[in-house]
């Protein structure tokens, strides 16, 4: 509500009388928790160091900004190397899907593996999304921010069931919920 008050100069009024209800949303996200991830590929680190079968080889992990280098002499000394780093990221409670492994390549007699940490929801994945939800349930309204995913309904009970659905859905991603708003 506005009042003009000397002819040109406009007050904005506050009015208790008008209330502004907003829907029940929650966002939909796939965030790494990177100090977990340091912690793991220290376990991992750790635990090479004691293992007999790389015991006088050159092998080890290399944890940059988005990805995990590993290193070894053979390729399959790179496959028990990353199958040590998803056992350590189960155990700290990583979702294995966030480790994307690229192509093995060879620098002189030692192979090297890049394993990319897949942060953020892409937009093919947004979209596969949004388009499964609206045929299960059109009263959502879906709304792709960038990374993530907002989704808002007038009932929680709807919310609650579109939980469930992208629980349901198998994406490349690992999928969190937050922000649960009523």
């Amino acid at each position: 509500m506005h009042r003009q008050i000397n002819g040109d100069i406009t007050y904005h009024v506050f009015n208790p009388a008008i209330k502004i209800t907003l829907m029940p949303s929650f966002d939909v996200v796939s965030e790494i928790n990177h100090q977990e991830i340091r912690n793991a590929v220290d376990q991992a680190k750790r635990e090479l160091s004691t293992r007999f079968d790389f015991r006088n080889t050159d092998a080890g992990f290399e944890l940059q900004d988005t990805n995990i280098v590993i290193h070894a002499e053979e390729e399959f000394q790179l496959v028990q190397l990353l199958e040590m780093l998803r056992t350590k990221c189960v155990n700290r409670k990583v979702d294995i899907k966030v480790l994307q492994p690229g192509e093995i390549s060879a620098q002189g007699k030692t192979k090297r593996q890049s394993i990319a940490l897949t942060e953020g929801i892409d937009a093919d994945t947004c979209r596969f999304i949004n388009k499964t939800l609206k045929n299960t349930n059109k009263k959502l309204q879906v709304q792709i921010q960038g990374p993530q995913i907002r989704i808002s309904s007038k009932k929680r009970d709807e919310l609650q069931e579109a939980m469930s659905t992208i629980r349901e859905l198998d994406v490349r991603v690992p999928l969190q919920f937050k922000n649960l708003r009523d």
